[in-house]
């Protein structure tokens, strides 16, 4: 049993008597985000610290102790008003915090559970898997939509498992949503298996290695605190997130590592108020002079953006729906050219079942950048399908990171260029894992990389149907997904 389980179900608990109340689990989440911060400070700013955490003296954790009723309100209000415009971190956690618990009794509870825990004093990893676990409650709370900020944590673990992060390094995501793959990755280099960390090393870890961008509010105040209670960054320190939008313009710096999943939906919009003062939406095409090709496609616009994030030496590990596999115009431009200046050397074909937004059909991509070359730099795609045949559902049966071990023996971290296929035409035609060349790939219509070549048995043998409760679930879930496109469609249809 998870160690930190029963201090995650006592920390949760209390969200029930706020349910009835309307406040939801992210809102929740928040509120717990905003009294733990707070709480630690105070113990940063006291022996033996003793540190200046930049919050003022009538906005520090005892103030929120000494006070009830709705004189407790007025100054909690009060105090994530003027904290969220304090710079660094600081201004960060709090930016546009609100207060949604209109009960004081039960906010004061929760201060007072928040009170009963020495935060200072716990173990990094303790602390981490206890708001880990809560941003996960979170995930699972499908109507609030928070799951598309979570990426399953076992397939988190396997792409850092393969590209294998090295100290000194610097890390990006360029929509980083709750931090999963920094703390992977921290965990990765942290782990004395893998390296013996010195002085230096273990401080440019801490404050130098990871580097975001998340332009929701709410997510990256998950993501600070998250990775704050990782040990990374420090609390009077200044934020590793920017609240930019990745897109609008070329990275400010490249980087060794890029590992991201970038949001999912195809179009980029942006939402305005017209002269007759009604809410528009309209298409958001990037026009940037160092990418491939102009599109309104948010993915394929990812792509090429954490393209041009990378250091000429830079690696990248991305997820992507499968419509940037196979999707035509600016598509195909940026497969060819992700081809041809990259080292495009792996492709992870994944299931549905296991994101929380339902129905998402996605892979990983896997390449390395180069410099310019009159030759392409990729020579052979390996491909691995955890599709075909493969049945994962959220509640029953969830991915784990057993079941992409395979995956990871296969894609070799220790040298990639010492690979075996498992698929042989005669041998063994149920493989998993085989390389297609350049020029099969290029002579593909549209230079289409969607690829499969395991059958379907669910097509012709009924005893490999799944479950039955796996099946229900299955169905469920696509028909939640249809559900959520059909209302995207009827949005789109009442949009000016």
């Amino acid at each position: 049993m998870n160690p930190t389980a029963p201090i995650i179900s006592k920390v949760w608990s209390f969200c029930t008597t706020l349910r009835d109340d309307g406040v939801s689990y992210g809102d929740y989440l928040e509120q717990l985000t905003y009294l733990i911060f707070l709480k630690m400070a105070d113990e940063y700013a006291g022996p033996p610290y003793n540190r200046e955490v930049g919050i003022p003296p009538e906005y520090r954790w005892p103030t929120l102790k000494a006070k009830r009723g709705a004189e407790l309100e007025v100054h909690y209000v009060e105090l994530l008003r003027k904290l969220g415009t304090r710079k660094g971190m600081l201004g960060q956690i709090f930016t546009k915090a609100q207060n949604k618990i209109q009960d004081p009794a039960k906010l004061y509870r929760l201060i007072d559970m928040v009170d009963s825990t020495r935060w200072a004093t716990m173990g990094a990893d303790v602390k981490g898997d206890i708001y880990e676990g809560l941003l996960e409650r979170n995930a699972e709370d499908t109507k609030s939509g928070a799951g598309q900020y979570f990426t399953p944590r076992p397939l988190i673990r396997a792409m850092v498992e393969c590209v294998r992060p090295e100290p000194l390094k610097t890390i990006a995501d360029p929509a980083c949503g709750t931090g999963g793959f920094f703390l992977a990755a921290y965990d990765f280099i942290n782990n004395p298996a893998n390296y013996k960390l010195d002085k230096a090393q273990k401080a440019f870890l801490k404050n130098r290695t990871f580097h975001g961008n998340e332009i929701v509010a709410g997510a990256r105040r998950l993501c600070l605190m998250n990775m704050f209670l990782h040990n990374i960054g420090e609390i009077d320190g200044e934020s590793s997130i920017s609240p930019t939008d990745a897109l609008v313009a070329p990275p400010p710096r490249t980087f060794d590592y890029v590992l991201a999943n970038p949001p999912f939906g195809k179009k980029s919009s942006m939402s305005f108020t017209n002269e007759e003062g009604e809410q528009e939406t309209d298409e958001l095409t990037y026009n940037r002079q160092d990418f491939w090709a102009t599109t309104a496609n948010k993915q394929l616009n990812f792509v090429q953006h954490i393209r041009t994030m990378l250091k000429t030496t830079g690696r990248a590990a991305v997820v992507v729906p499968d419509n940037v596999l196979f999707e035509g115009g600016a598509g195909e431009t940026i497969r060819r050219k992700l081809l041809e200046n990259t080292d495009l050397h792996t492709i992870l074909r994944l299931p549905t079942g296991i994101f929380y937004a339902h129905g998402v059909k996605a892979n990983v991509l896997f390449f390395d950048n180069r410099e310019a070359s009159p030759h392409p730099w990729t020579k052979e795609v390996w491909y691995y399908d955890y599709r075909t045949n493969i049945h994962h559902t959220l509640k029953k049966k969830p991915l784990g990171f057993a079941d992409l071990a395979e995956f990871v023996q296969c894609y070799h971290p220790a040298n990639r260029h010492q690979r075996t296929p498992t698929w042989d035409a005669a041998d063994n035609p149920e493989g998993r894992w085989r390389s297609y060349s350049y020029e099969e790939l290029i002579a593909r219509d549209k230079t289409s990389l969607d690829l499969f070549w395991l059958k379907d048995k669910s097509l012709t043998d009924l005893d490999n149907l799944p479950e039955p409760d796996d099946l229900a679930e299955e169905i469920i879930e696509n028909l939640e997904a249809g559900l959520n496109s059909f209302r995207q469609v009827l949005t789109g249809l009442k949009t000016p």
